[in-house]
């Protein structure tokens, strides 16, 4: 009986020393602490008698252009990396993270469950028929398979305005709206299709704080690598304008311009914002 204890005591400080050895191994050189500790720096306090022109607009970031490939890899979670989207997702199944329905546009009216985002990233749990060992079939709930790779596009929504208490033209993210690109079947027979659909939308404020304690990759030094609200604060993201506020609705471009004509109306109203800011100075 004392040999029994004796062994069971020895197992138990040979487990406890390979588990200490494995919290000393590190991969780098050095402990990163500076991203997790980080906070997002406050907006400044803006009156509303102060906003003397303000501009909405819609603007869609491709995550498939170089400049956006931070926020699209990694698609598997390495390194302590999130994508964009794994990110969002964890978010909202463990941070806390509130997600909105897009059945109501982008205006942050109805609360999604975590179920109910898995269900509209496509996870959708179905019905199969799986072999026992005895050899015969029997059916089974399995559970969807979450793709984050299908997440090919992002929807931003804006508000541009010219503040008089600091004399400058400045920008605020309200949402962030993810799009995804998937194959979709008709179920005849018939040829497969490429189906877009606007996932749930994400009010941008409150997920800074998550996106300030998350980097992403930097190709020029892994030691000096951004949060993704720095990528977003700082504007690092490729992005072209899709619709801007107006009174039929707030169409979008699509809806009355294709082709070249749309990638001209685009620029328009970028260079619209960009001249109103112009034209308030004398040289």
């Amino acid at each position: 009986m004392k040999k029994f204890f004796l062994i069971v005591i020895l197992l138990v400080i040979v487990a406890g020393s390979s588990t200490i050895k494995a919290q000393n191994v590190l991969d780098g050189i050095y402990p990163k602490e500076h991203v997790l500790n980080r906070k997002p720096i406050p907006y400044p306090h803006v009156r509303e008698a102060d906003v003397m022109w303000a501009k909405k607009v819609w603007r869609i970031v491709d995550l498939r252009e170089k400049i956006n490939l931070p926020l699209y890899y990694p698609i598997n979670t390495m390194d302590g990396r999130y994508s964009l989207i794994q990110l969002l997702m964890h978010g909202i199944q463990y941070e806390g993270l509130t997600a909105y329905s897009t059945d109501h546009e982008d205006e942050f009216k109805v609360e999604m469950s975590y179920e109910q985002v898995q269900y509209s990233m496509g996870a959708v749990s179905d019905t199969m028929e799986v072999r026992q060992a005895d050899g015969t079939y029997q059916e089974q709930i399995v559970q969807g398979e979450l793709k984050p790779d299908e997440v090919k596009q992002i929807l931003v929504k804006e508000v541009w305005f010219f503040d008089r208490n600091y004399s400058r033209l400045d920008v605020r993210i309200i949402g962030l709206c993810p799009i995804r690109e998937y194959v979709k079947s008709d179920g005849d027979g018939g040829e497969d299709q490429i189906a877009r659909r606007q996932a749930f939308w994400i009010y941008f404020p409150q997920a800074r704080d998550l996106f300030a304690r998350n980097e992403v990759f930097n190709p020029k030094n892994d030691a000096q690598r951004r949060t993704f609200d720095d990528i977003f604060m700082k504007r690092f993201f490729g992005s072209y304008i899709v619709r801007e506020s107006n009174v039929y609705n707030n169409r979008r471009i699509d809806q009355y311009a294709v082709g070249m004509e749309a990638m001209i109306e685009s620029e328009r109203i970028k260079m619209d914002i960009f001249n109103f800011e112009h034209d308030l100075w004398e040289f």
